[in-house]
């Protein structure tokens, strides 16, 4: 299918739209929606909402109708398939069929079970014409978590580390404020905004007290912090505590005494053991899909950088690197040691920015 100038102009305007809703919908995807008439003009556009209202093909129509734009024989354009079922809300495709459109232009279509080509195919058994595949890698990357979790059911791994140029994390002495510059820490505010959930482990906990919330740029939402405490060990005076927001405590040794005091704290502590003693780091994960965790943002010591990436659970590192040379410190995980460079993690770097002075790569794990 070749597309025209315009179809890539108004997608572009779909996937801008989209990028707005990107701290918004969760567990939802992001989505975005323009439609226009025949000679280009926008008649309407908007992006879906938080789960539970209005999606971003109804916002769009919403629009128009506020215009008071007739979208009868128009095209809508919208970063994922419109929706086929009745979930919190009424199927999009249905929406479009009796607005009268008569073209679609879909970046990608869903890879929930529940819509799967089914939107697409009602559209089209209602005689309006569906295009799809116009700019579907960027529409991909905007909604990675979703994907992930409707295909794999578990969530996108994305593993934040902050580091000197020689890849020192903190001083041997354990001071690791601040590597980074303030620009650096605001941007990794954002990528903790757009998450699910934040992942750290017990001793981070202990050792640094974070309250590891959204605090640099505005939000909408918090997202869930997830603390992996094998023993359930996090003190009740934690700062973590502090925050407005789900807490979920994956232990492996159910202590009653302890959980009743974490949950009264508003912890919700789920016990799952592997056979080392140490909590089940997959099951954790697949747990996480099943409560519609879309993606994960790790901010946590070597010990646990380290368990998931030996267990392949990681998809990618959000790395952040300071011009300056710490020498000897504590490094980014404690892989290896190896005895061969073919016992390295293999990675590939998916994007370089300057943030600052500081680097942020992008690196995801070769599959």
């Amino acid at each position: 299918m070749s597309f025209s100038a315009h179809d890539t102009t108004h997608m572009t305007h779909a996937l801008a739209l989209a990028r707005e809703a990107l701290f918004l919908t969760s567990p939802n995807p992001r989505v975005g929606c323009v439609i226009v008439d025949a000679h280009n003009k926008v008649l309407g556009y908007g992006h879906t909402q938080r789960a539970g209202e209005a999606h971003a093909e109804v916002m769009a129509l919403r629009d128009a109708h506020a215009k008071r734009n007739s979208v009868k024989g128009a095209t809508a354009y919208v970063t994922l398939e419109p929706c086929s079922h009745q979930g919190r809300t009424g199927p999009c495709c249905d929406a479009l069929i009796q607005a009268g459109l008569d073209r679609v232009v879909v970046a990608e279509s869903d890879p929930n079970p529940l819509v799967s080509g089914q939107g697409i195919a009602r559209l089209r058994a209602a005689g309006v014409q569906v295009d799809v595949g116009l700019l579907g890698e960027e529409a991909h990357e905007l909604n990675i978590g979703f994907f992930k979790r409707m295909t794999h059911g578990t969530p996108w791994v994305r593993m934040k580390i902050a580091a000197s140029l020689d890849g020192q994390t903190a001083l041997e002495n354990g001071v690791s404020q601040w590597i980074t510059s303030a620009p650096a820490r605001q941007d990794g505010h954002a990528w903790r905004a757009r998450a699910c959930a934040v992942l750290t482990g017990i001793g981070t906990v202990i050792a640094d007290d974070p309250q590891l919330d959204v605090r640099a740029v505005p939000t909408p939402r918090q997202p869930t912090l997830v603390v992996m405490d094998s023993q359930l060990e996090t003190p009740i005076t934690a700062k973590l505590f502090a925050p407005q927001r789900p807490v979920w405590m994956y232990c492996a040794v159910d202590q009653p005494q302890r959980r009743a005091a974490l949950e009264a704290k508003g912890a919700q502590v789920i016990c799952l053991p592997n056979d080392s003693g140490k909590v089940d780091l997959a099951a954790m994960l697949k747990d996480l899909g099943d409560r519609q965790i879309n993606e994960v943002h790790v901010e946590a010591g070597h010990k646990l950088n380290g368990s998931l990436l030996r267990a392949g659970l990681v998809d990618e590192l959000l790395t952040y690197l300071a011009p300056k040379l710490m020498g000897q410190g504590r490094g980014m995980t404690n892989l290896g040691p190896f005895t061969t460079l073919d016992d390295a993690t293999a990675l590939t770097f998916h994007e370089v920015t300057q943030i600052g002075p500081d680097l942020r790569i992008l690196a995801r794990l070769a599959r």
